[in-house]
């Protein structure tokens, strides 16, 4: 009589199957419950259209006009200045301003008609209005402060210029601020 021995099967078990299944659906799991903790400290979708760069197109400004924007949620203004205006920001003597500062300090080499400013009075930051005041630049209508058509403070309480903001020229009419 001949014996036969039992072997070893080659065929998964049920046993294994839910080893595996068991292993999976704790990656799942896992997966799952780490994953709001690493999206979090991602900024959302505000944030980050708050903080983007602005591409802005300075064909359509006419010479003498200023525009309007937003960055950062803070105002900016564009503006083409005319070479009346250039000129009369260039020849300032230094000495006479409160926080002295040559005017190709504030614009881009040969871009001189393009002066882009934060559009607050540096006071208490009022939006002053354009081509007003004795220096035809802004005029803050709160507290009278008056700047020239480079952003320079000329007269009234505010302590210094407009500040420039970061920006840069992509184009020989177009602007990135940011």
């Amino acid at each position: 009589m001949a014996t036969t021995h039992a072997s070893a099967s080659a065929e998964p078990t049920r046993r294994d199957f839910l080893f595996i299944a068991t292993g999976a659906a704790g990656a799942v799991g896992l997966a799952a419950t780490i994953w709001p903790f690493i999206s979090q400290m991602a900024p959302d979708a505000a944030t980050i259209a708050a903080g983007a760069p602005v591409d802005f197109d300075l064909s359509p400004v006419a010479e003498g006009q200023i525009v309007k924007l937003f960055w950062r949620g803070k105002l900016i203004f564009v503006r083409h200045r005319t070479a009346e205006e250039i000129k009369s920001a260039q020849t300032v003597d230094l000495a006479t301003l409160r926080d002295p500062e040559a005017d190709s300090v504030r614009v881009k080499a040969g871009k001189d008609q393009w002066l882009i400013v934060y559009g607050n009075c540096t006071h208490l930051g009022c939006v002053p209005l354009g081509n007003e005041g004795a220096f035809h630049g802004w005029q803050c209508p709160c507290h009278g402060s008056v700047f020239d058509t480079s952003g320079r403070i000329r007269q009234g309480p505010a302590p210094i210029n407009l500040p420039v903001p970061p920006y840069a020229f992509t184009g020989d009419k177009a602007i990135r601020i940011g």
